[in-house]
């Protein structure tokens, strides 16, 4: 079979020719500024109904809302890509810098809206809910009116709004200009290369211990140098965010997130209750690893080594065609839309030096199209993380059936797709290992991905709780910072490893993201529930597809808890769900234990 060549550079011009200096993109902008003044008209105009009958006026107003949504969000998406691309290109900046202001003008819009919403009579709102004009999306707009009757006057939260651009998100900006600036020297091959913080990190899964060790010290150094800068960051994000609870009237920091991620604290208690319970499994793992390694004690660097000195690689188009044959098992059209993505050019894989570091999935809904960004050298990793993101991309691409307005799936079900198609995956890759060493290492690559749901991304959550609570009384030293994040990570891993990480707090973007509190625990949420999914579909086989896509469907009009009782028939906030799940991971972990016994 010849083997398919697929190119490593997305398309971005089939989307706005010409980069950050299309003319297209430039019209659009203008476009999406034009609507958006019609709308702030529109919804000033608007007048409160006082029948059922004018159900048609606030449909009309709705229609022009989501016209305005999908051209920001066509727009946000391409400067992201422009960015992530090429983290030198200032006209992108110039860019995103239009496109949060537009964003705030909108939220005010949004807010004049939502204000309005709120005076309208509770019997007459739900008569108008159940119109067919706007029976479909019900549960969205009553989510809106809801969160309104918790916030601040229109003239308060339009403040807040503007004042946001050059505060909030301004202190998130300058966390990634920082980071696209910084450099790490390293040596290979006899030369002294130059290694953007992305390309370093992929050094830290390097089978040579020396190697691990020197990026990781390198990497602190560089954190460490920039400090005072990154401690700026992380107290003004989390300062903003606190003043604008304070006045809002909320006193626990969950709150945002939790109604974000439309889940209750009781779920997500159950959830980590589960974890602590069988944490145990993971400390064994870690103690076995550091044998294997010759180790008394893993470190922070030690954690993703791998345990098979195997420098094997697979090509990008090897693991291209391995993700398409496995979706393919799981349901067929999964298979061709990856498939589809990957001669497309939806996805910008190539190993070059100027890439912003990670990986992530973004949606263009005006093209109806997606984009995948990550920094592919090869690893097993790297495939897992193709497939991960081609889970967000297939969940954006059936939501395109649904109404704009209830394509607003929170992240924790959103890591619930891309987490199951990672497991289709990942599962198939150790059943088809051909030899025992394959085998074993791809073994462990699971039962990692568990250590980090259970162990790094709790730290992060332990972290982040704490951070909070102590950032409500003044500002938190760099040094406080380092001291919280070792403590979190301790407890996390239950004192299992060497030495800790203190400059996770200023290396994790997620922690400097405006858009989404807590950008933590969805993770481990999405994980698990992925699980309860995945041991359904191996139950069904490939007739559990459109199932799959109807629960997909779902994500953007229903608590979690809903959502889970009507697919799975699950209560999401007792302990028995997330237990079988983290079951199922532990069966891993026994397995991998059983394999190394000396």
């Amino acid at each position: 079979m010849t083997q398919t060549t697929y190119d490593q550079q997305w398309d971005l011009d089939v989307i706005f020719e010409g980069g950050s200096d299309s003319e297209a993109f430039q019209q659009y902008l203008q476009d999406v500024q034009e609507k958006l003044e019609a709308l702030s008209k529109v919804v000033e105009e608007y007048k409160l109904p006082t029948d059922v009958s004018q159900v048609k006026e606030l449909y009309h107003v709705i229609e022009k809302l989501e016209g305005v949504a999908v051209g920001l969000r066509e727009s946000s998406a391409f400067v992201s890509c422009l960015s992530a691309q090429d983290v030198s290109d200032k006209k992108a900046g110039q860019h995103r810098a239009k496109i949060s202001e537009l964003i705030a003008q909108y939220s005010t819009v949004m807010t004049t809206l939502d204000q309005k919403l709120i005076k309208i009579e509770d019997g007459l709102w739900e008569d108008l809910l159940a119109q067919p004009e706007l029976k479909d999306i019900s549960f969205v707009l009553d989510e809106k009116r809801q969160k309104a009757n918790e916030k601040l006057s229109l003239e308060q939260e339009a403040l807040i709004n503007d004042l946001s651009v050059d505060g909030y998100q301004g202190w998130g900006n300058m966390y990634s200009t920082i980071v696209g600036q910084m450099k790490i020297q390293f040596g290979e091959d006899g030369e002294q290369k130059e290694l953007s913080v992305g390309q370093a990190s992929n050094k830290m899964s390097s089978s040579d211990r020396s190697v691990r060790k020197e990026v990781f010290e390198k990497l602190q150094n560089a954190w460490g140098e920039n400090e005072d800068l990154f401690g700026e960051t992380l107290n003004h994000l989390a300062g903003f965010r606190l003043q604008k609870y304070k006045h809002r009237g909320w006193d626990n920091v969950l709150k945002e997130p939790m109604d974000i991620n439309r889940m209750s604290e009781k779920t997500l208690n159950a959830m980590w209750d589960a974890i602590n319970k069988y944490k145990d499994h993971y400390v064994k793992y870690l103690h076995r690893k550091a044998d294997m390694l010759g180790l008394e004690k893993l470190s922070w660097y030690d954690v993703g080594a791998p345990i098979v000195n195997s420098d094997q690689t697979v090509s990008y188009d090897e693991g291209a065609d391995f993700i398409v044959e496995q979706f393919n098992r799981f349901g067929p059209k999964m298979a061709s839309f990856a498939k589809m993505a990957f001669e497309k050019r939806w996805i910008e894989a190539e190993d070059r030096s100027g890439k912003r570091p990670g990986g992530f999935c973004t949606s263009f809904p005006d093209s109806k199209q997606t984009r995948i960004f990550m920094t592919y050298s090869g690893t097993a990793s790297n495939v897992a993380t193709l497939a991960h993101e081609l889970g967000h991309a297939f969940h954006q691409h059936v939501m395109d059936d649904v109404h704009t307005m209830n394509q607003g799936y929170a992240m924790n079900v959103a890591e619930t797709a891309s987490t199951f198609a990672e497991m289709i995956v990942a599962d198939a890759a150790v059943k088809n290992a051909s030899t025992e060493e394959e085998r074993l290492s791809l073994l462990e690559d699971k039962v990692q991905r568990s250590v980090a749901f259970f162990m790094n991304i709790h730290s992060r959550f332990l972290f982040e709780t704490r951070f909070y609570d102590e950032r409500k009384e003044g500002l938190v030293s760099v040094d406080r910072l380092k001291t919280l994040t070792e403590e979190a990570q301790r407890e996390a891993y239950c004192d299992s490893l060497s030495e800790y990480e203190p400059y996770f707090w200023a290396s994790k973007l997620h922690f400097h993201i405006t858009g989404v509190p807590f950008y933590n625990f969805p993770y481990t949420f999405g994980y698990l529930f992925s699980l309860g999914i995945y041991a359904k579909a191996l139950e069904e086989g490939s007739d559990f597809e459109e199932k799959y896509i109807a629960l997909l469907q779902d994500t953007g009009r229903m608590k979690v808890e809903d959502l889970a009782k009507k697919h799975l028939d699950v209560d999401l906030e007792q302990p028995e769900f997330w237990e079988n799940a983290v079951k199922l991971c532990v069966q891993d972990v026994e397995e991998f234990l059983e394999l190394t016994e000396k």
